[in-house]
């Protein structure tokens, strides 16, 4: 069953097209890799999927339900919420406050909302620093910490926007099974991500952009050979290597170092 519908999205910045006609679907279950350069409109993409941008063209479909032109706090609660690249905590207060704050989505009741945060943070793996104020976490425990309050939402579709940039291999393999343990409860996924071996570990299916551009979609092991990829994103080394390890069990383990252009991401 098909969970997200997006038909021919598009988004200009003055002359600059962000986002051009852009049209896959979602079924309910998925785990979909969102893969390309810095620049290439992914979280454009995301932004305009979860109302924070408006399209110029096309729908979106959550659902059933034509959510192009709903705002963010609506869709969130349909059922579809994201994560940010660059966490922000409501630094004031504790871990579990941030995560009660997200769980009053669903409850007006204090007592299970907080019952709900306290399970959270256990599935994360923040319970230890629950009283610990926000403004102390580390960088990977600010990121458990959104993805926590993320799922006090209680979300069918979750959207994670780089949620393992800047994280260490061990960091990363962690947050690798935390996702694969959330797409078993029944929700579907739909990631940004630079760190290809997570994109390879986790993903059903993959889709590929290129200056605003869709310009490949199929399973990992397809797209990493598609000649139009490896020239925009993943250059010849990677393409090499994964000749190497053909016939290998499992995905390709490296590189883990972000791809493309060094040019800040198209908001």
């Amino acid at each position: 069953m098909v969970i997200l519908q997006v038909e021919k999205v598009a988004k200009r910045f003055g002359g600059l097209l962000a986002v051009d006609d852009v049209s896959f679907s979602l079924d309910e279950g998925e785990i979909l890799g969102l893969i390309g350069p810095n620049g290439a409109g992914k979280t454009t993409l995301f932004n305009l999927l979860t109302g924070f941008l408006q399209p110029e063209s096309g729908r979106i479909h959550f659902r059933g339900a034509d959510i192009t032109r709903l705002p963010p706090h609506a869709i969130c609660r349909l059922g579809m919420v994201r994560t940010f690249q660059i966490v922000r905590p409501f630094l004031r207060l504790s871990v579990l406050e941030n995560v009660v704050v997200a769980a009053l989505l669903r409850t007006n009741a204090m007592a299970a909302a907080r019952r709900q945060a306290e399970d959270l943070l256990t599935f994360v793996g923040l319970e230890a620093r629950r009283h610990t104020p926000a403004a102390t976490l580390t960088l990977p425990d600010r990121k458990r910490l959104e993805l926590g309050r993320a799922l006090a939402t209680q979300p069918r579709l979750l959207m994670l926007d780089e949620v393992m940039a800047g994280l260490t291999p061990t960091e990363s393999d962690r947050f690798l099974g935390l996702i694969r343990q959330v797409n078993q409860r029944g929700v579907t996924v739909l990631l940004i991500e630079h760190v290809m071996r997570a994109v390879m570990a986790l993903s059903h299916r993959v889709l590929v952009l290129n200056y605003g551009e869709l310009i490949a979609a199929g399973s990992p092991a397809a797209v990493v050979r598609d000649r139009q990829v490896i020239e925009a994103y993943l250059g010849e080394d990677y393409a090499y290597a994964g000749t190497v390890r053909e016939g290998n069990p499992g995905p390709p383990g490296e590189p883990t170092q972000d791809h493309g252009a060094s040019a800040p991401e198209r908001r």
